[in-house]
Parts: C-alpha cells; sequence; structure tokens
C-alpha cells in the first residue's frame, strides 16, 4: 500500500513539474499578432476563437480589410452565411483586390451557392469615363 502511494505522488509531482517546464504562450498583444493567431486558428479549425481575435482587430482597426476578410472566412466554415458575406462586402469595399481573391477562395466554398455572396462578386459597374472632348472656344467678332 505504501509502495502504490509514494508511485502516484511520483506521478502527481512529474505532471506539476512537466505543466511548469512547458512554454506559455502569451496572449496576442498587437494587430499583426492578432491576425497571425487568428490565421492559426482558422488553419486549426477553431473558428470561434478566430473570430474573437478578429474582432479585437475590427475594434481596434475598422477598416482593416484583411481582417474583415478573415472573418468572412471563419464566418463561412461556420455555415454562417449572413455574417460571412456581411463582412466580404466590407472588405471588398475597402479593398477591391478582395473580389478576386474571393473567387477562387476555397475557404469560401460554402458560400458558393448563396445568391448575396454571388452579387458580392459580381464586378462593379465601371464608373462613367471622362470626356476627353474640349469644349469649343467661340471667337469674339471685333
Amino acid at each position: 500500500p505504501e509502495e502504490k502511494e509514494l508511485h502516484e505522488r511520483v506521478r502527481l509531482y512529474l505532471n506539476i513539474c512537466q505543466r511548469q517546464a512547458a512554454p506559455r504562450v502569451a496572449a496576442p498583444q498587437t494587430i499583426d499578432e492578432r491576425l497571425y493567431a487568428a490565421t492559426l486558428a482558422i488553419n486549426g479549425g477553431q473558428y470561434d476563437q478566430a473570430i474573437g481575435h478578429l474582432r479585437l482587430v475590427r475594434d481596434e482597426d475598422p477598416d482593416n480589410d484583411h481582417a474583415l476578410y478573415m472573418l468572412a472566412v471563419a464566418h463561412a466554415q461556420r455555415n454562417e452565411p449572413a455574417e460571412a458575406v456581411a463582412h466580404l462586402e466590407r472588405a471588398i469595399a475597402l479593398n477591391p483586390e478582395n473580389r478576386a481573391l474571393a473567387r477562387t477562395d476555397p475557404d469560401l466554398e460554402p458560400l458558393r451557392g448563396d445568391e448575396a455572396f454571388r452579387a458580392a462578386l459580381e464586378a462593379p459597374p465601371s464608373p462613367p469615363r471622362p470626356s476627353l472632348k474640349r469644349p469649343l472656344k467661340t471667337r469674339s467678332a471685333r
């Protein structure tokens, strides 16, 4: 009986030592650290964690198109098309290059059948081209 108790204490002590020796991961503090942490979370399928990091970025920098695009990806993966499309539309408005990226991004595959998603990927109408004609100058009669 004493030997069993000793083994249990040794095992408990070793667990405590291993826990203390393990490197501690500091919480991300900067926008770049949060974006990186969100990327790792998305790649690991931890979408709730990714959304948490990305919301902090969005709160600090509402015009960060990268964070908004990643929010669209995370919500798409969670099968939340309305939220995903809303974030994607904002990301495209801030940076039109996101439209081309979204067209081929496999992470947005769950949205392909969504009408609002397809509408967001449509190219916007071209702005009217400025007229190249110069106004005619009239000569005054002297």
